[in-house]
């Protein structure tokens, strides 16, 4: 995986396909997706037209936040396999002219680590301790918390021990906040990212990004903000400037490799111009643009996504990284409407962002257009945010269920057999990969078309864009040379710039034109133009 001479690193316009091992593919027949799975349908990506696969944690792992709570950095949950699995995966994908990203969790670790054991062992003030942040309690005798912050996944934000003392989740409390201040984490991490960058990894992606650094007086909230929302400004315990200088520290590491490694940042801020600071020159080399997923089907909304995230990300040199959806939030054929609706819409928008300059990210089952499973039964339900906010949150299990390979009923070719650990609805037989590959007007058929034709078309990938003028609720825009992207988010047909009608040659459209000089609702179609 040599760079080319004279060429753009491949992270700055990379599409990168999102496996979320628990539910992409199970080779064991346990109902758990896992690495060897992963590796049987490595032609599967490939053939699909992306760059690279970015796998979410498969460390040791108690499970309390699927995989999110670390036990060991460097090594493999035995649920998902081996590091000898971990090392074929690198070696088959990099056979298939994949790259690989892995998921790295340095927020915070499980409360099974080593080091947490450790400090919970240990006396408060101990060195053990210092690694975390335990902090005394409020009131005569300490029985109050240090402060209201409230934890991502509702409840308090702390956990008293034993001995009295309270230590910060912002997550779970089986999920303990590391102290990054205290040079003994900063110095364990080098040593984590150069355990995985020497095994060959070509980059990572940071969860959250913007978390490491907290306000070291530990104000209270109330009063402050609203909520404990990942995005507000000035929020003690989110996208602190001190966050920066760890960043630093990790790019020095990284930039003794070669082959163009990268990070990606999960970073929830409040602006693209705080995005922008993640990927100064010395930091990380892209960030997930959440303005644009959040963004509604309105294409006011759309271009305001679109220019904010390119003109504060151009000062900086960085690329977008445009997202749709994610193992974190709700399918997009859902959040556009759903249905039939839904899935045109979802159509388009592929064809949206592939068009746009820089990089993208799929996430598995996109490709399929499956939506959002919103029936779930309770009993099924297993992310932290349902179970700590006493089921008024549904939580995100509902974009995590295992993805259809083919048959006519579960598990659907997830495995060889048993029962998937999430239920799989009945009408995903029709949007599994066996139905849709023989068929030219299915999404995936869409998506290979798209990626495809990104592949080839010099104009795509990386650059700029110009936008051209056009009706109300279109976006048409221009990238060089000769090509141009046509956005409906109307419902009704929407009349075809007259330069296209003249000279404007149809390479993909998300839906069916009617040749009659318009553009159908909820559709977006690539042309050559001169």
């Amino acid at each position: 995986m040599t760079p080319v001479e004279g060429r753009a690193p491949w992270w700055r316009d990379a599409v990168i396909y999102q496996v979320y091992v628990r539910s992409f593919a199970d080779a064991d027949g346990d109902g758990m997706g896992d690495l060897a799975g992963i590796r049987s349908r490595l032609p599967y990506i490939r053939d699909l037209g992306v760059d690279a696969i970015w796998i979410n944690p498969f460390y040791p792992s108690p499970m309390a936040d699927a995989g999110y709570d670390v036990a060991d950095y460097r090594d493999v949950e035995p649920m998902f396999g081996t590091l000898d699995d971990a090392d074929a995966l690198l070696r088959e994908a990099h056979e298939l002219g994949l790259r690989v990203i892995v998921d790295l969790v340095p927020n915070h670790t499980s409360d099974q680590h080593a080091w947490f054991q450790a400090a919970l062992a240990a006396a408060p003030g101990s060195p053990e301790r210092a690694r975390y942040v335990f902090r005394d309690g409020k009131g005569p005798d300490g029985a109050q918390p240090p402060n209201d912050w409230r934890s991502v996944f509702g409840g308090p934000a702390w956990q008293q021990v034993p001995d009295g003392q309270w230590y910060l989740h912002l997550f779970a409390p089986e999920q303990p906040d590391l102290d990054w201040t205290n040079p003994e984490v900063v110095a364990e991490f080098h040593s984590i990212l150069r355990f995985w960058l020497d095994r060959g990894v070509d980059g990572f992606r940071i969860d959250v990004a913007h978390g490491l650094a907290k306000d070291p007086g530990m104000p209270d909230i109330a009063g402050r903000f609203a909520t404990s929302g990942q995005a507000v400004e000035g929020h003690p315990h989110w996208d602190q400037d001190e966050v920066h200088e760890v960043y630093r520290g990790w790019r020095r590491v990284i930039d003794e490799y070669p082959g163009d490694r990268t990070f990606v940042a999960e970073a929830w801020v409040h602006s693209p111009e705080r995005l922008a600071l993640y990927v100064r020159p010395d930091e990380l080399h892209t960030a997930f643009n959440f303005s644009f997923l959040l963004a509604p089907w309105d294409a006011k909304a759309a271009r305001a996504a679109v220019d904010d995230s390119i003109d504060a990300l151009s000062g900086v040199g960085a690329p977008p990284t445009w997202v749709l959806s994610n193992h974190d939030v709700v399918r997009h054929v859902t959040r556009y409407g759903g249905g039939g609706t839904g899935a045109r819409r979802a159509r388009a928008a592929a064809l949206l962002m592939l068009a746009l300059p820089g990089g993208a990210y799929v996430y598995q089952g996109e490709e399929l257009g499956l939506p959002e499973v919103e029936d779930l039964p309770d009993e099924a339900l297993q992310d932290p945010t349902f179970l700590r906010t006493g089921g008024q949150e549904r939580g995100r299990d509902g974009c995590r269920v295992p993805i259809p390979w083919s048959g006519e009923e579960p598990p659907y070719g997830f495995g060889p057999s048993g029962t998937p650990w999430l239920p799989q609805p009945p009408a995903w037989a029709q949007l599994s990969v066996e139905k849709q590959e023989g068929d030219p007007e299915s999404m995936l058929s869409l998506y290979r078309h798209a990626l495809r034709l990104r592949r080839e078309l010099p104009a795509l990938g990386d650059g700029t864009l110009g936008w051209a003028p056009s009706a109300d609720g279109v976006l048409a825009f221009r990238r060089e040379p000769g090509f141009v992207c046509v956005v409906n988010f109307g419902p009704d047909p929407a009349p075809i710039p007259d330069e296209l009608l003249a000279d404007g040659e149809v390479l993909l459209a998300s839906a069916p034109l009617d040749g009659d000089g318009t553009i159908p609702g909820d559709t977006a179609v690539w042309y050559a133009a001169s």
